[in-house]
């Protein structure tokens, strides 16, 4: 049995819809959530900078004792989880965009996945296209902007929903039977994205495949917490707006304490 917490980190709330899921699968770890909203979005920075601010958020997690941590952004995990994971001891579950279900359940060979600059220019991406799109066209779509309107809770406005209009229409007019949400941010925007796209269009996120893998990884490296009548703790951090941060965990039921850090 190990009490320790699980670390999350994100550039900024987005990752906050994989710490639901983990939540949901692993009631009884703790957690604590680490919202880089000063550095957001990630996905416009080169490699180089990435990997630095993913190394100090995952510094400020180990010093926090976190016992495995998440990397909840697809563009850190894109461009620096190898490192990260040859520099540390504890196990690093990243997050990639789920094109291998998209492309075995697509009847019209046609994926779309928004995300990110830095996710779509990564090699991984491209690995992992290439490995499991075979005879499958992937549409790849920047969703330039959205992360920013999320990030100042700005979920079901005009602006948001034109932005995804404009990036959404031109892959379903080229026959997309499933989207991808490549960044853990977009799946807050999955009510508007349903009232945009028709209703045969599947939309995947990674986060239920997440969850799942991080109960298997602390249960290989005995790291589980076990359920001992103590309540697990959960701790949320940001470096930018504490109210938007609040508003976006405004339903969650576990109790929590959620506070700035200047990190």
């Amino acid at each position: 049995m190990n009490k320790g917490p699980i670390g999350i980190f994100d550039s900024g709330i987005g990752g906050t819809s994989i710490w639901r899921e983990i939540n949901k699968v692993l009631p009884y770890e703790s957690t604590i959530y680490l919202a880089d909203s000063k550095n957001a979005p990630y996905g416009e920075k080169s490699k180089e900078q990435i990997l630095q601010l993913s190394v100090k958020n995952v510094e400020l997690l180990l010093q926090k004792g976190c016992k495995l941590i998440v990397v909840a952004c697809n563009t850190a995990t894109t461009n620096a989880i190898k490192e990260l994971r040859d520099s540390y001891h504890v196990p690093m579950i990243g997050i990639e965009p789920a094109i291998k279900p998209a492309a075995l359940n697509s009847k019209t060979k046609t994926v779309g996945v928004l995300a990110t600059k830095g996710t779509l220019s990564s090699a991984l991406f491209n690995n992992t296209a290439e490995i499991h799109a075979n005879g499958i066209k992937i549409l790849d779509q920047v969703g330039t902007g959205l992360v920013e309107q999320i990030e100042k809770g700005e979920i079901n406005t005009s602006k948001t929903r034109e932005l995804l209009q404009k990036y959404l229409e031109p892959m379903l007019s080229q026959g997309m039977d499933q989207l991808v949400l490549g960044c853990t941010h977009y799946p807050y925007l999955i009510p508007l994205i349903k009232e945009i796209l028709p209703e045969n269009i599947t939309i995947i996120d990674s986060g239920e495949g997440v969850a799942r893998h991080t109960k298997n990884v602390l249960q290989l490296n005995n790291l589980s917490a076990v359920a001992d009548g103590e309540s697990s703790s959960h701790q949320f951090f940001t470096n930018g707006d504490i109210d938007v941060l609040k508003f976006f965990l405004r339903d969650v039921s576990v109790p929590y304490k959620a506070q700035f850090l200047n990190f």
